[in-house]
């Protein structure tokens, strides 16, 4: 009998430790934070991030169930994103998190109003408002939430939406962001100078060197650009600057006002230093236009061609995955412009146009595709919905000029091209030159 004894234990006890192997749970890994580089890794910021993010990953893996410092986490890496541009990776990171959070506490409000903020970034803007609302249930007393209903409004085209729900924030609690809100809602509707004014608002409001700070005062900066007030724009970018050295998105401005002066060089240089220190596919877009007003053709299409890369990847991505990945369609639609792949540029433009057609960008981004394929009656339906808002943006009206003239209203479009062309030439160099070409065949 012991004979079989033996061996029969051994089968058990062989059993019991493949069944601990196999059925065990695996130990949760944690997202890790990555080195800054640049400027971005200079000075104290850097290193109260690090010591803080440090600090949550320890208390995570001491504690895995701790919800608390998880939600903390997943908004650190939120941050880290919008300073870093790296929003594939930490986006990613931070949206696991939150899911884990809200899997235990499906009501957690904080965790609720950061998922949607994240669907915006994505620009998953329908299942962000959705979201937004479902946390606005839960707590209608929060500011915060209030601007995420605002954003999400604003991006699915229900602009009298967006003006309550900016009402709403200001008032619970007037801040940096409720202002920025006020501000954009202001430029929407045509209202340069009370866009100044709550932006100029929202810079006061911030502490100065903060990433959110600098980014109202780079704001404020584009409201005078835009207005074709080049000195205050110029004073503002470099306001932004110094408070916040090496800051991608000063820099990209002051890139601007260069390149204003037609002083390519300069201008390829400044956004070459904003591309290195964050990701973001808009720089690469610009140096494509300075690389070609600067003659270095071979230079413009691979910024071009890296330009698509990133937006592609981005949209794939979101094709691939509901919940993350960049939704870049309109982005990608004036990319292919650029390349002049006017189906590819028309294909994107419609997939954006079938998520938000109440959107004022995306009906002028059909608007100017359609255009460019020589469809201008097409276009000009597309316009008036775009211009429906009474947005006074130089670079939109230039548009609408242009198609108005070709659909043979030459007073009417002729005015919108020269007001847009005294406003701000130097805001788009393409249009311009064919704003001019038009002018000149009068």
């Amino acid at each position: 009998m012991k004979k079989y004894l033996y061996p029969s234990l051994l089968v058990v006890f062989g059993l019991m430790a493949a069944a601990i192997f196999f059925f065990k749970k695996p130990e949760h890994r944690l997202p890790e934070l990555k080195a800054r580089r640049g400027d971005l890794a200079a000075g104290g910021e850097w290193l109260n991030t690090k010591s803080a993010i440090e600090g949550l990953l320890a208390k995570l893996r001491t504690d895995p169930t701790d919800q608390k410092s998880r939600l903390l986490l997943a908004q650190a890496y939120m941050q880290e994103a919008r300073v870093t541009g790296d929003h594939p990776y930490y986006d990613g990171a931070a949206m696991e998190m939150l899911e884990e959070v809200l899997q235990k506490e499906p009501e957690n409000f904080e965790a609720l109003c950061c998922k949607a903020s994240l669907c915006l970034t994505q620009h998953h803007f329908a299942q962000g408002l959705g979201i937004a609302e479902q946390a606005q249930k839960i707590n209608p007393n929060s500011g915060f939430v209030y601007g995420l209903l605002t954003d999400a409004n604003v991006e699915m085209g229900h602009y009298d939406e967006a003006v309550k729900m900016a009402d709403k924030m200001n008032a619970i609690r007037p801040d940096l962001a409720a202002y920025a809100r006020a501000s954009y809602l202001r430029e929407i509707y045509g209202d340069m100078p009370g866009a100044i004014v709550a932006m100029d608002m929202a810079a006061k409001a911030g502490y100065i060197g903060l990433e959110q700070t600098e980014w109202t005062r780079v704001a404020l900066g584009h409201l005078y650009e835009v207005s074709g007030d080049t000195a205050h724009a110029h004073a503002y970018y470099m306001m932004a600057l110094l408070a916040r050295p090496g800051y991608a998105y000063a820099l990209a401005g002051l890139g601007r006002m260069a390149a204003a002066r037609k002083d390519y060089p300069k201008a390829i240089k400044l956004y070459q230093q904003a591309r290195f220190t964050v990701k973001d596919y808009a720089f690469s877009d610009e140096l494509t236009d300075l690389y070609r007003l600067n003659g270095q053709p071979d230079e413009a299409k691979k910024m071009a061609d890296e330009s698509i890369g990133m937006l592609a990847n981005a949209a794939k991505e979101a094709d691939d995955n509901e919940q993350m990945g960049h939704y870049a369609d309109r982005e990608l639609a004036y990319a292919y412009l650029k390349t002049n792949e006017l189906d590819k540029a028309l294909e994107h433009a419609k997939i954006e146009y079938a998520r938000r057609p109440d959107n004022i960008d995306v009906n002028e981004t059909m608007a100017w595709v359609l255009y460019k394929r020589s469809q201008f009656a097409e276009a000009q339906k597309y316009m008036q919905v775009a211009r429906r808002t009474g947005s006074k943006n130089p670079v939109l009206l230039c548009r609408a000029g242009l198609i108005l003239s070709k659909l043979g209203k030459a007073a009417e479009g002729q005015a919108l091209i020269e007001n847009s062309l005294k406003t701000a030439p130097y805001l788009n160099p393409e249009l311009e030159a064919e704003g001019k070409k038009m002018l000149a065949a009068r």
